[in-house]
């Protein structure tokens, strides 16, 4: 195997860092968590699920997600309104990802 030259690496440039700058944080991972598990989910549901957050922090995580495609925010039109989230088919490529994830931890969390 031919050994890499790190003087010439530039780690914004991988795979890596783009998929963190997509799901990283206190909330996205656990966010999409949920979604893969019981989607769609209301916006109340969420929060119940992820314990003590803020409306606001939960808020701007959802629309970040939103904005890189991971996520969709459908609206009904009812008095009071409902909103359900979901993940796109961005998002559900994901899943392979939080799944192993999930089996590392299985594997690896002390007993």
């Amino acid at each position: 195997m031919e050994k890499k030259n790190i003087s010439e690496a530039d780690f914004s440039q991988t795979g890596y860092s783009y998929t963190l700058s997509l799901i990283s944080g206190k909330y996205k991972p656990i966010i999409l968590y949920c979604l893969m598990e019981y989607e769609p989910v209301r916006f109340n549901e969420m929060q119940r699920y992820l314990g003590r957050i803020a409306d606001k922090t939960l808020s701007v995580n959802l629309k970040e997600l939103e904005r890189d495609g991971l996520i969709h925010r459908e609206m009904y039109p009812e008095i009071p309104p409902k909103v359900e989230y979901t993940l796109t088919a961005r998002g559900h490529s994901l899943v392979a990802v939080l799944d192993r994830l999930c089996d590392w931890g299985l594997e690896n969390r002390p007993k």
